[in-house]
């Protein structure tokens, strides 16, 4: 009994937190959350005049979830020409500042209404943790703290207008997570990840979060996908088509299979995303038509009544 007491109480506790698992396919965009289920905030007022706003998160850390943030954020806004915000939400590790090629830019600028300026670099409006503390120190912070700083970078920015926000989440499917579903209203997710079954079973998990606070998954992104050798031959360091397979299980579009080419890895590290210093090239075109795929699958939010 006491261990049947002890199931009940864990099952109600994870209904209660919606994270029960549902089988299946997930919703697409634009489908409505369930009856009874976890509704969207609204729009908060420092992200009024901010049209979409798109999740690019993993399920597990180093499968270049943020290498694959900036490159979306920088295609959208060189090629669309449009206004485009990126918010670095990985406040233990935040990448961005090297990325974009602002780690030396100093402290956000404050305007006359006390709200911090993003930092902006290749027409991408810019914040991360990393702008505010010093990159040698690290964040040594509970749940709370974690939280009120993912607040503060949401409610005391000057973000809009802006056509689009890329949220570059944190790895997993945690406090911080939630918090920015609690926070912001999510247009949808891109899930990264890398093709190796270990990646893949935290893509599933990610799946059933993110469908939970009624954020569409906008897609999945491979990377790392294969290696193009000397002779032109795909090499499938990490297996092949995992992410492809667990797209079509899901009913979740692939958006794209990015190839592990050392030329993402070095210009990243340089600060010059291949969005932006190779456009042309077979990874920065890829990037751009995930970049336009995602925004044709988005609608703005509707205007306040």
């Amino acid at each position: 009994p006491r261990g049947m007491v002890a199931t009940r109480r864990l099952a109600s506790f994870a209904a209660r937190r919606a994270f029960a698992s549902v089988p299946g396919r997930v919703p697409g965009p634009g489908t409505p959350p369930p009856p009874g289920g976890f509704k969207q905030p609204p729009v908060p007022e420092s992200l009024q005049g901010v049209q979409r706003i798109i999740a690019v998160a993993s399920g597990k850390g180093g499968v270049g979830k943020s290498t694959t943030a900036v490159n979306l954020a920088c295609a959208t806004a060189r090629a669309l020409n449009l206004r485009v915000g990126l918010l670095d939400a990985d406040v233990f590790g935040p990448s961005v500042p090297i990325l974009m090629n602002l780690a030396e830019a100093g402290m956000p600028a404050i305007d006359e209404r006390k709200r911090m300026l993003p930092l902006e670099n290749y027409g991408v409006k810019c914040m991360s943790m990393g702008f505010l503390i010093p990159e040698e120190r690290a964040a040594v912070w509970r749940g709370p703290m974690v939280m009120g700083a993912l607040g503060k970078m949401v409610r005391d920015t000057a973000w809009a207008p802006l056509d689009v926000l890329f949220v570059d989440m944190p790895p997993g499917t945690g406090d911080a997570q939630i918090s920015i579903s609690q926070q912001i209203p999510l247009t949808g997710a891109v899930i990264v990840s890398t093709p190796q079954e270990i990646a893949l079973a935290d893509v599933r998990r990610g799946v059933n979060m993110y469908t939970k606070v009624a954020a569409p998954i906008l897609g999945f992104v491979e990377n790392m996908a294969h290696f193009v050798d000397a002779d032109g031959r795909k090499v499938y360091v990490f297996g092949e088509g995992g992410v492809r397979r667990t797209a079509e299980e899901h009913g979740v579009e692939l958006l794209g299979e990015v190839p592990l080419d050392p030329l993402i890895g070095t210009s990243s590290d340089a600060g010059r995303p291949v969005a932006v210093s190779s456009p042309d090239g077979d990874a920065g075109r890829l990037y751009e038509a995930m970049a336009r795929r995602l925004i044709e699958k988005t609608a703005p939010f509707p205007e306040p009544s």
